[in-house]
Parts: C-alpha cells; structure tokens; sequence
C-alpha cells in the first residue's frame, strides 16, 4: 500500500496515478531530464492510503483564487510559457523541470477538463482565459470565476472518491515519517477518535507521498489557510531528506488589509486594476516597465515600501479602469470574481465604486523537499510533490498561477514512480547549476544541520513553550517581505530556542512532567507550531549567514565608493572605483554560496578556485631563494608554464620587493599589511604597471583611508569568516 499525506490537488494526483486510474495520463509524459519510470507495458495499479489533516477537500487548492496558467491556446505555447516561467524565477529555475511542467501541464489540464472539470467558458462553449502578471499570454484557466481551486479540489476529489483503490482518512495528523536502514518503513499518525481525542496510528508502508503543501501560518499576515503549518516538511527534515530553496518564500502584494488577509487574486490586476499611495497616485508605472504585472516579488516589495513611507498605512487597489470595457462595473465584478465581490461587500465596501485597502501577505513557499523530476526524495521511498517539494520549477519567485499546474504534473509523477518504482530505485535530482545564470557557482554537496534536541532545554516548563502569535510575529519582523543579516541572525536566535523548547515538550520523557492536551485539535496545534519551527530554522540558518555575507560587503563596498569620490588621485587606476573582493577564507561546504553573496552585495570574487591564478606568496618566495631563484626569475619561470592567459599575483611585505615584482612582470602587486603611508609609496611605485592590492587587518573603519591611497583592489577576508554561522556543520560520509 502506498501512503499519500495531503489531499490537494498533487495529493489528489498521486493518489490518482498511484491507484492506476486511467482518466489520468491519457496524453503521456514529457521527456527529459535523469530521473525515468520503469515501464513494462502499462502502469501498476496499487492500493492507496489518502491521509487528511482535516476534512478531505480542506486544503491550500480549495482556497485558490486566480487559475490555473496552461498554454493550451493556438496563440500560445508551453515553451512561452516556460520563458516567463525562468523570468519570474529569476534564473534559479531548472530548465527542464519548467520545460516538463509547461508541456505536461497543458496534457493534464486538457485530460482534466475532458473528465469533468468545470471550467469557465463563454457562450459558446469555448474555455475562457486571463491575463496574470509576468504573463506574455492571456492562458489562465479559470472556473467558478475567482473560485477555481474551490471547483479543481472538489472535481478531482469526486474521482478520487469513485476509484475503488483509493482510502481517505480524515482527520489523522502526520507526527513523522519512519525511516530504518535508510529506507522509509512507515508513518507514524495521530487520529481523530470518536471522543474527540487522539489515537496514536503507524502504518507500515515503504511508499510515503508528502503533498502536505506550503507552511503560510509561519506569518500573522498570510492568504494560506489553517492547514498550511508545513507539516510533511518539517517531518522530512527530521527523517534526514534533502531540502532546498527554503530562503525564496513569495509575498503576495494584494491580501485585504482588513479582515483575515483575504487573498485579492493576481486576476484582478489583470483585468485592470492599478494599486494608489495614500495620496491617490499610481506608483507601480515608476518602479517596473509591466506595473501592476510585474512579477509578484517586485509587486510586493513596492508596495511594502510604500506602505512604510506612509506610515504603514495600507496601498489602495482600484478596479476603475475595468470599466472602460465594462459599463456596468459592479455586475461585472460580481460575475467575473464572485468569491471577492461577496467578501469585500461583506465588510462594507463597494469596490466597484471606491478603491479597497490592500497590503502583502505571505502566499507561496518556493523551497521544499528536494526531488528528482519524478518526485522521489534523498530517502528512498520517499516522494513529494506540490507545495512542500522542490522540484525546481519555481526558483526565486512563482509566476502566477502556476501552483496548481505544478501540482497537477508533479503530483502524477510522483504518484506513478510510488506505484513503479523497483526495489533499490534511487533518486535522480538536477544539479543545481541547471538555471538560466551562466557561471553561477554552484555547491552540490548537501549541508548538515544540526536541529536542536530536548536535551538542551532540560528544563523547559509549558509557560516558556511559544504559542502561535509569538511564532508568527518574530517571523514577521525578521524574516518578512524585506529582510536583512542583522534580522535574519536575530530570527536564527530565537527561532532556535523555540524549537528546542517544542522539541523538549514532544519528548517522551518531558512529556511525564508537562501537562500535555488531550482533545485532538489542541494537539494538533501543539504539533503544527513545532513543524512550523522546525522547517523555518533550516530556511534561516542558511539565509541568515548569506544575507549577513551580502549585507556586510555592501557596507564595504559604500566605504570605498565614498572615498573614491572625494579623492584626487596621483596616479593611473585600473578601476573606475575601488574594488572591495572576498579571499579564500571560507566556509567549508558554504564556499560557493558565499561567494555568490559578496556579488551580491557589489562586491568581487579574487579566486573562485586555485585554477583562476596564480598566488605568488612569501613562502614560496623563500623557497625559491634558498635555490638561488629571485623574484623577477621566478615570476618569469611562472609565466613560461603558464602562457599569458593566467593572471600572476604577488604578495609583497617590503617596498624594496615591489620593483622585483613589476620586472618579473606581475599581473597583481598585493601590498600585504602595509602601512597607509608605506601603501600610497607602493602605489607611486607601481605606477599603473599593475593592479595594486591592498590586503590585511581591513576593518571597515580603515577602508576609506586605505582606499583613499589609490588601490585598485582591496581583499577582506572578514566578509565570509567573521559572519556569524549557527549550528551549521558538515557531513563528508
């Protein structure tokens, strides 16, 4: 039997291929990529467990608004669609896993409207479609209007309900995925009794499918429904899989300002809405060539922005254009978005007539569980698709909707290779430097991080244990729409010993001393808060210290720029400003990511590896001495190996080393713990003929002097080793 926990609409897809159902799949897979299926002729039926946390079709698809984004339109294609799909990602996307999402999804959504799904269509019978932001098509697929997760989650559940291979159990909460050898025995389950309590479950099975989806109740300001406290993540985590991404989680720029953050779709800025400051004036047209249709992290960083410079008053959305082509705007908006019209009315606006307060709240989750395209997981028998996976087809930023199409295609991958897989199958992941940025460095060893246990909080008493409302504030103010190092250290801190605290509460034996609740529901809470914990903490940790890696070289970098401003210099300069550059000093197993950060904070990469130049230091100097070799020979000797394609640098200790080295013909002069006034005579003596770097006991106070002596480059060693890295640590096995 295979486990499948989650029924949206990738866990209703599992559930679906996994128990064989033919009204699925009808159209074929898409090729590419390393992972495949074993197939002898037709798919294996199985039987299958569909796990609930709720009510069957409670879950994030029943809550969705906008549509589903498909290139199943003659104007269209799914390599268009894959395009705007890396634009939005960012270039962090893995390309054939979109290749493979937009191509197959538009397969699964023809097979599904074949089946029975209500779409919306026009009076003639044809599907209609939407304009969605970072869209170059109108291809959104909508039905009930601005109801169409409500109507997938209730058309595919009605399939999943008349397939006799299929069991649904309601109400069972996931605790842990059980792992022995190596390889997924079971899962652990607390279930719903008759009396309201709970019932501690295992079901043995060496097949579990997590499509538990995203963990929004991370945040106080959140689209997600009650459900979303990512539950088959955190128990991934704890079982060992792979994760990935977890730092990318989108804000959606338009949730009610009011009320329960009541999701405004995407579709409406399609339409034609415009979002206004306080003072009535659109901004958007400012800040991004597509406005409104920017992507959504531009869309909801602007908006952010603008709140704080007023005050944290809300952004205002306006639907008043729409009735240019709309004459009776009101009917309209009742007919095209129903769910909202109901909604906002019933807080007393009539949007159709005045604009609405709107501010960004937390919406998607783009890291997860890392997969191979077939959905399979580090741990073998484990898989999982939608929300809480990442199978690469989101990178930095989700294009709008594409959450149900990437639920639909990966959810029946993963249920069939569930279904197919032999014995021993072992996943078959990208790499990650699949994207669109050339040159990216890139690590492809995973890190180990270590959780904190029951063990370092002995004496932790209910009172200290945080409740939701602390969870979602400290998430808030470190961790939200616009974050920084400082912060995000901040958020490590606390969030840390949080979950040590929920962790020594779960545990057997502090659960003798606390008082721990019986009904079902409470429970739940309890167990929700510690996942919620568990999958933000892995998510900080790494982001944390990039961030902090980012933030400090632009510091840096600001230094050096302000002094070469205001700065006459005597002599020629290989650069227009003064580089700030990082050294070797970095973390192990980290070093690619660090160094990425420093790009990303304006600074320069010195050596990404020992193949990118040559170090001349004082050692091998010394060395080479005792042989009779100068400098100027040695540089020499150096180049006749080499060729003139690869950069020499000197390390010099000494002004009289300096005119040695330029002989020699070296590329880069490091002027290694000069003085500043020793520096600006290297830098006389240098003259031009080479770059001149400065490098040793570079405190941020000391870089604009030192770069005020006319340096090309200065290295700071302190931008990757002096950042602040909690509990991260390695695994060489």
């Amino acid at each position: 039997m295979i486990v499948v926990v989650g029924a949206g609409i990738a866990g209703l897809c599992a559930a679906l291929a996994a128990a064989g159902d033919s009204r699925l799949g009808s159209e074929g897979l898409s090729a590419g990529g390393r992972a495949s299926i074993p197939k002898n002729g037709t798919y294996r039926q199985q039987e299958v467990l569909l796990v609930c946390k709720d009510k069957f079709v409670e879950s994030n698809t029943y809550h969705a608004q906008g549509g589903v984004a498909t290139a199943i339109f003659n104007d269209d294609s799914p390599a268009l669609h894959a395009t705007d799909t890396m634009a939005a990602g960012h270039g962090l996307c893995d390309r054939t896993a979109v290749d493979i999402l937009t191509d197959e999804g538009a397969r699964r959504v023809r097979e599904l409207i074949g089946d029975g799904w209500h779409v919306d269509r026009d009076g003639e019978g044809h599907v209609l479609r939407g304009l969605e932001a970072a869209h170059c098509r109108s291809r959104v697929v909508h039905a009930g209007g601005d109801a169409t997760g409500k109507v997938l989650e209730l058309d595919v559940s009605a399939m999943v309900r008349e397939n006799p291979n299929i069991t649904v159990l309601e109400h069972a909460f996931l605790n842990d995925v059980l792992v022995r050898d190596g390889h997924v025995t079971g899962v652990r389950l607390a279930v719903r009794d008759a009396q309201d309590g709970v019932e501690t479950r295992v079901v043995d099975t060496d097949r579990v499918v997590l499509a538990t989806g995203g963990a929004g109740r991370l945040f106080p300001y959140t689209t997600n429904p009650a459900v979303a406290t990512g539950d088959g993540l955190a128990a991934a985590i704890r079982a060992g899989a792979q994760v990935a991404d977890l730092e990318f989680y989108q804000f959606h720029p338009t949730a009610l300002a009011i009320g329960e953050h009541f999701l405004v779709s995407e579709a409406v800025r399609g339409e034609g809405a415009v979002l206004l400051d306080e003072h009535g004036r659109r901004f958007m047209a400012d800040i991004d060539p597509k406005a409104e249709l920017a992507p959504r992290d531009v869309v909801a960083r602007a908006n952010f922005r603008t709140m704080q410079a007023q005050g944290g008053k809300p952004i205002m959305l306006d639907v008043s254009p729409m009735g240019k082509e709309n004459p009776d705007l009101a009917e309209f908006l009742r007919h095209r978005f129903p769910t909202i019209d109901v909604y906002t009315r019933s807080l007393g606006f009539d949007w159709s007539k005045e604009p609405i307060p709107v501010a960004p709240a937390a919406h998607y989750w783009m890291g997860g569980i890392r997969t191979d395209l077939f959905g399979r997981a580090s741990i073998p028998g484990l898989y999982a698709a939608g929300e809480c996976a990442r199978t690469g087809v989101q990178g930095a930023n989700r294009l709008a909707s594409n959450s149900l199409l990437e639920g639909m295609v990966y959810g029946y991958r993963a249920g069939l290779a569930a279904a197919n897989d032999t014995d021993g199958t072992v996943w078959q992941p990208q790499d990650f430097d699949n994207s669109a940025i050339e040159n990216m460095p890139v690590c492809q060893q995973p890190m180990l991080l270590h959780m904190p246990d029951a063990t370092t909080q002995p004496n932790v008493a209910q009172s200290l244990v945080w409740d939701r409302a602390r969870i979602e504030d400290v998430m808030w103010k470190h961790v939200g729409v616009i974050r920084d190092g400082d912060s995000l250290s901040q958020g490590v801190r606390e969030l840390g010993e949080a979950l040590s605290m929920a962790n020594a509460a779960d545990s057997a034996d502090m659960s003798k001393t606390i008082a721990q609740p019986t009904a079902y529901a409470e429970r739940i809470i309890m167990w929700e808060n510690r996942n919620l914990l568990t999958a933000e903490r892995v998510a900080l940790n790494f982001a944390q210290r990039m961030c902090g890696i980012a933030t400090m070289t632009a510091a840096f970098v600001k230094a050096a720029d302000e002094a070469v401003e205001t700065t006459d210099y005597r002599t020629p300069r290989t650069y227009a400003c003064t580089r700030i550059v990082d050294t070797r000093k970095t973390t192990p197993g980290l070093r690619p990511f660090e160094k990425y950060a420093v790009t990303c904070g304006g600074g320069h990469n010195h050596r990404y590896g020992l193949s990118d130049a040559v170090m001349v230091k004082d050692n091998h100097l010394a060395a080479l001495a005792e042989q009779g070799i100068d400098m100027a020979g040695a540089i020499r000797h150096i180049r006749e190996q080499v060729g003139h394609t690869t950069h020499i640098e000197v390390e010099v200790d000494r002004l009289e080393q300096i005119k040695a080295a330029l002989e020699g013909g070296a590329d880069t002069i490091m002027l290694d713990n000069f003085s500043l006034e020793d520096t600006c005579k290297g830098v006389d003596l240098i003259a031009g003929n080479a770059i001149v770097e400065a490098s040793g006991n570079m405190t941020l106070e000391r870089i604009p002097q030192v770069a005020a002596t006319g340096v090309d480059v200065i290295s700071v060693g302190a931008l990757t080793h002096s950042v602040s890295s909690i509990d991260l640590g390695l695994d060489w096995n």
